[in-house]
């Protein structure tokens, strides 16, 4: 019985691994690229105006 047990054990993680895989790769709503990226711009130009001033 505790064979079985050690057997399972790898099982359950592997299908674990794929139940997760198929989760973190759905197609949903991608967030956070766009609005950082967007972000990141506003703060390079306010850099650039700030250093173009002086």
């Amino acid at each position: 019985m505790a064979a079985l047990a050690w057997l399972l054990i790898p099982l359950l993680a592997a299908v674990g691994a794929g139940v997760w895989g198929t989760w973190a790769s759905r197609n949903g709503k991608v967030s956070g690229d766009g609005s950082e990226l967007a972000g990141y711009a506003r703060f390079r130009e306010a850099m650039e105006k700030s250093h173009s001033g002086g």
